[in-house]
């Protein structure tokens, strides 16, 4: 017998398409009763941008305000497309919304990030979208080809909408 669903981590990198994959992870918690965490990874700084940061920003805690304002940035977005969501779902499914249990953004590496915090919060299914550049990355993505190769649980990877299925609801009943 599989495993129950009951913890679901949706991934987002703010694209269009991580949006739509967004009303998977919904539509796969309103069918199993499942909780939803949301994650938004800001990827670390290389060395190199550390170094070139350090170079045009001399002050200390400038860069460390630089460094607190980035996840700050990314922290709005995550709220305003979170809420953009919730304006524009039909009624009837307002209620989903007490599925998100935790949403968070982190500074780190993408794929490990994604994999370290399925594994401390339990989850039984990772939600996440295909990326939205370049030719091979066009089909997948390497955050989420990699997360799929690691994962120890499920991996739904939603792939690009096509256009004029984008702004249909997926939650519709059929």
């Amino acid at each position: 017998m599989l495993p129950e669903i009951n913890k679901i981590l949706y991934c987002t990198d703010l694209s269009k398409n991580a949006s739509y994959a967004f009303k998977y992870a919904i539509y796969l918690a309103k069918q199993t009763g499942a909780d939803i965490h949301i994650l938004k990874v800001v990827e670390e700084l290389s060395s190199d941008e550390r170094l070139t940061l350090q170079s045009y920003i001399l002050n200390q805690s400038s860069r460390e305000e630089f460094l607190h304002q980035r996840l700050n940035h990314a922290k709005d977005q995550l709220q305003q497309r979170q809420d953009h969501f919730w304006e524009v779902i039909a009624p009837e499914e307002q209620a989903l919304r007490t599925k998100i249990i935790g949403c968070e953004v982190v500074e780190g590496y993408p794929t490990e990030t994604i994999l370290r915090r399925s594994r401390e919060l339990g989850c039984d299914l990772i939600v996440m979208g295909a990326h939205e550049k370049g030719w091979f990355q066009t089909l997948l993505g390497s955050v989420a080809k990699n997360v799929l190769r690691e994962a120890r649980i499920p991996t739904l990877i939603v792939p690009r909408p096509e256009k004029d299925t984008a702004s249909k609801p997926v939650l519709q009943k059929h």
